[in-house]
């Protein structure tokens, strides 16, 4: 997996976004946040399914890791603003309306948003497989995912929700675009329906036991050690405020604990990948 990783993090570096342009630093602005770092773990979930299942593939799968990558950048940039969690760091960096302005990161994130799919329109991948990628990913990161999560989570701040709608609304702000990221490296392996499915619903799995390590991580974490703005969900609906510390970190160990079994249904190339990039990540909330 570290391998490649490095080769995702190289080819990121030699096709960051450009704006070509005589704008004095939106350049630095639209690559800021991605030279900042971050864990890569949607785009790596892609690139271990491909790895595991079409190796011969890896390659021509890149533009459309870098694609994933694109667009989780910029919900992190418009989920920092001011209008939202007014946070003040990301990726241990000072977030984009820090460094630059609050317009700046809206355009950035804008910007990002559209070439994401710009890169998998040009992706070296036959037109049937483009289309079923863009169908993926513009909907568990649009109004079908990502978007109708964070304006749920907005709406409702201040306001006391079920567990199950908690449930709902981190499936779709966080688990849809982690799901998305198996189901997309299935499609570019050309999977049977089967394990696409499958695989989508792993993720889910993965995207709701990551929301709420985060919520759990937001309380015992400083800012340092997190690489971003800590106790700031103190109105939010989160696990923790819903749950309480204790039982939000019992449910993480459950659903880690099928996440983990889970794995073991796999073909056994998938398994190794898998285990691989998610041994560091399932428990991470033991802290």
């Amino acid at each position: 997996m570290q391998i490649i990783l490095n080769d995702f993090e190289e080819y990121l570096r030699v096709n960051l976004p450009t704006s070509k342009s005589f704008h004095p630093t939106f350049e630095l602005a639209l690559q800021d946040m991605l030279l900042a770092g971050g864990k890569r773990f949607r785009p790596m979930l892609l690139l271990s399914v491909v790895n595991a299942l079409n190796p011969t593939m890896l390659k021509n799968a890149m533009p459309v890791a870098l694609g994933i990558e694109l667009l989780h950048t910029y919900s992190l940039i418009h989920d920092d603003l001011p209008a939202m969690d007014n946070a003040d760091l990301r990726r241990g960096h000072p977030t984009l309306h820090k460094s630059f302005d609050e317009v700046t990161a809206i355009l950035v994130g804008d910007a990002l948003n559209t070439h994401a799919f710009y890169l998998l329109a040009n992706s070296p991948l036959c037109s049937d497989t483009k289309i079923e990628l863009i169908k993926v990913l513009s909907s568990d990161g649009g109004i079908d995912g990502m978007i109708i999560g964070q304006a749920i989570d907005c709406f409702f701040e201040k306001q006391k929700i079920s567990l199950a709608e908690l449930e709902f609304l981190h499936i779709h702000k966080t688990g849809k675009l982690i799901a998305a990221s198996l189901k997309m490296g299935a499609i570019i392996s050309s999977s049977k329906h089967e394990l696409v499915n499958k695989l989508y619903d792993f993720g889910i799995k993965i995207g709701l036991l990551f929301q709420i390590q985060d919520d759990i991580l937001d309380i015992v974490q400083d800012d340092e050690t997190a690489g971003k703005t800590t106790n700031n969900d103190t109105f939010k609906n989160s696990f923790v405020n819903l749950l309480g510390l204790e039982v939000a970190i019992q449910k993480a160990d459950e659903l880690a604990n099928i996440c983990q079994n889970e794995i073991s249904d796999f073909e056994e190339k998938l398994q190794i990948n898998l285990t691989a990039l998610l041994k560091e990540f399932l428990y991470r909330h033991q802290v």
